[in-house]
């Protein structure tokens, strides 16, 4: 075996370690953006019902906003 097929396989693994290591369970940042995520989802659906509410009482056809 030549020095670069072995640095290769080195690479290789370590590698595939750290792939597995990041595949683990959500961290703290992890976990904030997902929260963060959710609320801006949250008012954007809350506001878009707004205005299907302000569509419905002005009675327009297209009630989607």
């Amino acid at each position: 075996m030549n020095i670069s097929t072995v640095i290769f396989r080195f690479l290789l693994a370590t590698g595939f370690a750290f792939t597995l290591v990041a595949c683990s369970d959500d961290g703290p940042l992890e976990q904030a953006g997902e929260s963060a995520d959710e609320a801006v989802e949250k008012v954007q659906n809350q506001i878009e019902d707004g205005c299907e509410n302000v569509k419905e009482q002005l009675g327009t056809e297209d009630q989607d906003c």
